[in-house]
């Protein structure tokens, strides 16, 4: 407990505790004045800070994922507060949003270039340790706020990592929110993709939350929710998962679209770890491919190429497995990496050769030359290792020179038929001690004797490794690197990491693009593709407007040359001018955050001052352009003063997924009253859907009003309204189940518990709306709790939030729809909170405009009586009612509704049989595939609206 009341108030942990008390032989003087303290510490853990929500949404689009997270926190205590908040997030992903609210006011971050003449506002501290063990540069932002005392964040990169910190002071019985958003390419490895989320709120929560979507264009072939990790480190890839997913995990899943929740109650936490550190919710997946050149999708002038065959013969390795037998690594790690490499030596395929050099301050090699993979050969290299023991300095640059040295003269002499690719696995815990240990002589050095042709694979093990010598020596010798620190099994992550460059399929990939017709390209050239991983180009379009991309792939296999060609149709250019649609271009995102990568690596490790300053510049200005945090820009927030009126005025406009959310009215003490109430007598039209689910529509033109019902099921999601390709308007809303009354005729109610609308034009935007909260996804992210009245928006695109009764959506000026929000303070078995859609206003839809009710729309309708028995009429026997409504004709007989939660009772015609006849087609023609699905069966142009 002491520990967590550290982690949350940034407190200094107590010297003495308890346990302290009794395991130290200490007097009981001493014991007694320690107690008083223990007292007061214990007195402030009861009035700790509460965190009340913790919620994380991610959205992956393609591999390319918008992660945003929301943590709320209530200061119960009597005096004012200091509140942390800390997340760890992936190494690889860029911080495009951080929020803070306190009360009433709104904090909106905005990310600038960092300039050294700001430094009256903004404080560098560079932790100098950290520059010398090769971590991410360390940034101490204290930025002074308007009506806040002080703010401070702290931006720490932890083996592989990210340790994101802030920390404000909060007023008493105050409440205060975090809203972190940041994106990331998802990378592939051992032929899954991974998604990690970080849930360590460090307190039990009352409402926790993770939410990820998934939409993949070619299909989605696996994916599973791995058990919670308590480590960083996780799995090697070998072991077999002994657990399902956490509990409270639900999967909903189809051939495109996935969505995973994780929402464990109080108790379930509890019983995963009392002290809130739950672990990492992690998602493994792949997707379908064909075997040829790869998936490529252009959208909006941009375009993105995943390259990633399998099923090749593999290439034969020419590995050299170098070690650091110095000193300091006597004990664990030599004895964890002893027995890796017995495992790995079992793992080489006969047509590899191999070969060990264990280095000190001397160069000990097994044998002068590669031999090939025979039992005797990994028996007696076994036996080598066995025998290896820890002494003396470290020379890593001998090491290296010698290990290359045998490559290459192994490549020299050999009449190798088939083509080969060469190693070298590099593991060590130190700093360059003995021989040559300038680091700029030794990257030199070991490209000069590569020649390109050698790739070198690095792992760092420690705090006193240099881990930016081993990452420029990966970089620039075709390789990767990872860091394992002191705590973590070095055998475990030598495996994991062996196993993704274990199997080479190709060697010297080439990925081309007409030059007419791409400018400003990523990466394109690959010295070696392993199996599981996955090569991924992107690119600007030079003529958006062109018919087609010619796309060719060449690459070596073992015995053959390999030559890919295609041609991809390309889409016409509809981005508009502006910021607006591009700042919604997944595809768009990915090319700026592989540019911005690719920018700052050459940056961070260009020797030539010139060169590093032009570089520099290009990588800050794009950052700055796309809103990504990075050691070239700086974080500012600035106090909003229309937070409520204007979302865009809340939040800056920094990408897909920033997040601004309103606190107004949530804390201890009441806000100010809304400069523009919502009134919820708005004029709503008779057009609607609402209850079980009964639909009416309205023909004010020939005073009539119609109504059907919909027998669907729990979880179909129905097309209210499609108009994607013309207004750019989609409404859908999902249906929940629930028992029907003993008295009825059904054997289940169905009702709607979520409204989805997209808007597309002139700005793309998700509402998604909820019994409990509204969430608007679009430039911004905001959330609404429905239990609290809000007005939020501008001209374009407008939600006001009517507490517990409504929440109204205008659109343009020229579209408005009214949803009531129907809860139970006590629900029957029957009864569950649901919603009512009503169109308030429809003259911005279009005449081609579809759906159940957005099919009726500006339409007309007449009805007429026709004989029961027409060949035969008799007198006197009664007439049958039919409804004439575009060139259909639906018997009807009259009946009365109560609409606007039971206010208002309409006469109607009422169409049976779930409107067979009434509607165009059939009820599985209205069923979206998930709920911001915009396409449609009815030719309008097939498109989807992410």
């Amino acid at each position: 407990m002491l520990l967590l009341l550290g982690l949350c108030l940034g407190l200094p942990l107590c010297a003495g505790s308890l346990e302290d008390a009794r395991t130290r032989d200490d007097t009981s003087e001493q014991v007694g004045r320690r107690l008083p303290r223990q007292a007061r510490l214990l007195q402030r853990l009861k009035t700790k800070p509460l965190m009340t929500d913790f919620s994380v949404k991610s959205t992956i689009i393609s591999r390319y994922a918008f992660t945003a997270v929301s943590c709320r926190m209530l200061n119960r205590a009597s005096e004012d507060q200091e509140i942390e908040f800390q997340l760890q997030m992936p190494a690889a992903a860029f911080i495009t949003n951080f929020t803070v609210l306190i009360g009433d006011k709104v904090y909106q971050g905005e990310i600038t270039g960092r300039e050294k003449k700001n430094g009256d506002k903004v404080k560098e501290k560079r932790n100098k340790t950290s520059e010398d063990n090769g971590l991410s540069e360390t940034l101490l932002l204290e930025i002074l706020l308007a009506r806040m005392e002080h703010l401070t964040l702290a931006w720490r990169m932890k083996k592989g990592t990210d340790m994101f910190r802030a920390s404000v002071v909060i007023p008493s019985k105050d409440k205060a929110a975090f809203l972190l958003s940041y994106e990331e390419l998802l990378q592939r490895r051992l032929g899954k993709y991974e998604h990690v989320i970080s849930v360590r709120p460090q307190q039990l929560v009352g409402r926790l939350m993770v939410e990820v979507n998934i939409l993949e264009r070619s299909g989605i072939e696996s994916l599973e929710v791995l058990p919670l990790q308590h480590s960083r480190q996780k799995d090697s890839g070998r072991r077999e998962v002994d657990s399902g997913p956490p509990p409270s995990t639900v999967i909903n899943q189809n051939d495109t679209f996935a969505k995973v929740t994780f929402k464990p109650s109080v108790v379930q936490q509890a019983r995963i770890a009392q002290n809130g550190v739950l672990g990492d919710f992690i998602i493994r997946y792949d997707v379908n491919r064909e075997q040829s050149i790869g998936d490529i999708q252009v959208l909006n002038g941009y375009f993105v190429h995943y390259f990633a065959p399998k099923d090749l013969p593999p290439l034969p390795k020419n590995v050299v497995f170098v070690l650091d037998s110095s000193a300091s690594m006597v004990g664990t790690k030599l004895r964890q990496t002893k027995d890796a490499l017995f495992r790995i030596l079992h793992d080489l395929r006969p047509q590899d050769h191999f070969n060990i050099i264990g280095f000190s301050n001397r160069i000990k090699v097994w044998k002068d030359h590669l031999v090939s993979v025979t039992p005797d050969n990994v028996r007696d290299g076994k036996v080598y290792i066995h025998h290896m023991s820890p002494t003396g300095g470290t020379d890593i640059n001998g090491a290296l020179q010698r290990g290359i040295k045998l490559l290459n003269d192994y490549v020299a002499h050999n009449d190798i038929e088939d083509r080969s690719v060469s190693l070298i696995v590099f593991l060590t815990d130190g700093k360059p001690t003995v021989g040559e240990t300038h680091t700029l002589k030794i990257l030199n050095n070991t490209k000069e004797a590569a020649r390109g042709q050698i790739c070198i694979f690095t792992i760092g093990i420690g705090n006193d490794v240099d881990f930016m010598l081993l990452e420029k020596l990966s970089l620039e010798n075709c390789g990767l690197t990872r860091r394992v620190l002191e705590e973590d099994d070095a055998g475990s992550q030598l495996i994991g990491f062996y196993d993704e460059i274990r199997t080479p399929l190709l060697s010297d990939v080439r990925v081309d693009y007409p030059p007419a017709s791409v400018e400003h390209a990523t990466r394109t050239v690959f010295r070696n593709y392993f199996n599981g991983s996955e090569i991924v180009t992107a690119g600007k379009l030079a003529d958006s407007e062109a018919g087609r991309l010619h796309v060719e792939v060449t690459a070596s296999n073992s015995k053959r040359f390999v030559l890919l060609k295609t041609d991809v149709p390309l889409e016409p250019h509809k981005a508009g001018r502006g910021g607006g649609a591009e700042g919604r271009n997944h595809v768009e995102r990915l090319w700026s955050y592989l540019t911005l990568k690719e920018l700052l690596s050459s940056w961070r490790h260009s020797g030539d001052e010139q060169e590093k300053q032009r570089l520099g510049q290009r990588a800050r200005a794009l950052a700055v352009a796309r809103g990504f945090l990075t050691p070239l820009t700086a974080l500012h927030l600035r106090l909003q003063t229309h937070q409520l009126e204007d979302a865009r005025g809340a939040a800056a406009a920094l990408g897909p997924e920033p997040v601004v959310q309103s606190l107004r009215g949530a804390g201890g003490r009441p806000g100010p009253p809304l400069k523009k109430p919502y009134s919820p007598r708005i004029k709503v039209s008779r057009t609607s859907v609402d209850g079980d689910p009964h639909f009416v529509v309205d023909f004010p033109l020939s005073k009539l009003t119609v109504c059907f019902n919909i027998d669907g099921q729990p979880g179909d999601i129905l097309r209210l309204v499609s108009d994607h390709a013309d207004s750019g308007v989609t409404v859908n809303g999902e249906l929940i189940g629930a028992p029907a009354p003993p008295s009825g005729h059904k054997k289940q109610r169905t009702y709607f518990r979520t409204i989805t609308i997209l808007v597309s034009k002139p700005e793309r935007s998700y509402l998604e709306v909820t019994p409990s909260r509204v969430i608007w996804d679009g430039r911004d992210r905001l959330v609404l709790p429905c239990s609290q009245s809000a007005a939020v928006g501008g001209r374009e695109l407008g939600v006001s939030v009517s507490a517990n009764a409504s929440v109204t959506v205008t659109i343009r000026s020229t579209l408005a729809f009214v949803i009531l929000i129907h809860l139970y303070k006590k629900p029957a078995p029957y009864q569950r909170n649901h919603l009512g859609f009503y169109i308030s206003n429809s003259e911005g839809l279009s005449g081609n405009c579809h759906g159940l009710l957005g099919q009726f729309l500006n339409q007309d309708a007449s009805l007429t009586e026709e004989p029961t028995h027409p060949a035969f009429p008799k007198a006197g026997e009664r007439s049958e009612t039919f409804l004439k409504v575009k060139g259909h004709q639906v018997p009807v007989v009259w009946k009365q509704r109560k609409i606007y939660n039971g206010e208002e009772q309409v006469d109607c015609w009422f169409a049976r049989n779930n409107a067979a006849k009434l509607i165009d087609g059939e009820y599985k023609d209205y069923l979206a595939t998930h709920p911001f699905d915009s396409e449609t069966s009815f030719g309008l142009g097939l498109t989807r609206g992410l």
